[in-house]
This record gives structure tokens, sequence and C-alpha cells, in this order.
């Protein structure tokens, strides 16, 4: 499992559809699972995302699931990868959750703040 935190200068409407394009329309196997608005609206608040995407390299399909709110000023943006290593002791993934979990500030670096 990895992370990864920073801020953008973009609302959350905005946010949301950069990695909704970055991650699902720019990949042939990435999707949006759901997403849930935990407080306010998609303009002010914080929207939970879970996505899902398939990585040969491990053979499987890992989850990114990340959070957005800008309740305290700008909107800040935490990433959380999982799901990517097999077997029951071993959570060895070749690189793939850092991978995905790095995917939203690619797609978000010109904006981050």
């Amino acid at each position: 499992m990895n992370s990864d935190n920073f801020k953008v200068n973009l609302s959350l409407r905005d946010t949301l559809s950069k990695l909704d394009f970055g991650i699902v329309k720019e990949s042939v196997t990435g999707e949006k699972i759901d997403y849930h608005i935990i407080a306010g609206n998609e303009d002010n608040g914080a929207i939970l995302l879970v996505y899902e995407k398939y990585f040969q390299r491990v053979g499987n399909r890992i989850t990114l699931t990340i959070v957005l709110d800008n309740i305290n000023g700008p909107t800040e943006v935490h990433s959380i990868g999982g799901g990517a290593a097999q077997g029951m002791f071993f959570k060895f993934d070749l690189g793939a959750s850092e991978s995905f979990t790095s995917l939203p500030r690619e797609i978000l670096s010109k904006y981050i703040v």
C-alpha cells in the first residue's frame, strides 16, 4: 500500500473531472467504481473516489482510493493504492501500487501548490 498527499489550485469539480479523464478516459482498463460526496457538494466539501485498473505486471486489478477536500482552503488530494500484492503473506507488487498511487500527482502536476 502506498499513499500520496498534495494540494491543487482547482475546485473539487475540476479536480474530479481531470482525475476521471486521466484515469478512466486515457486508460484502457481504468474505471471509476464509485464516488461519494461526504460533505457539501461538488464545489465545496469533500468527495471520496474509488478507481480500479488492471496492471499486467501483477496480473490483477488494483484499487485507488482518493479523498478530495477543500474545507480548509485549496483542494487537498489524498490517494491510497492497494490490492496489488499477490499471496497471503507477501506484499511485493513490482511497483504497481506505487505507480497507480502517483497517477493523480502526474495528472494534476501543473496545478500543485
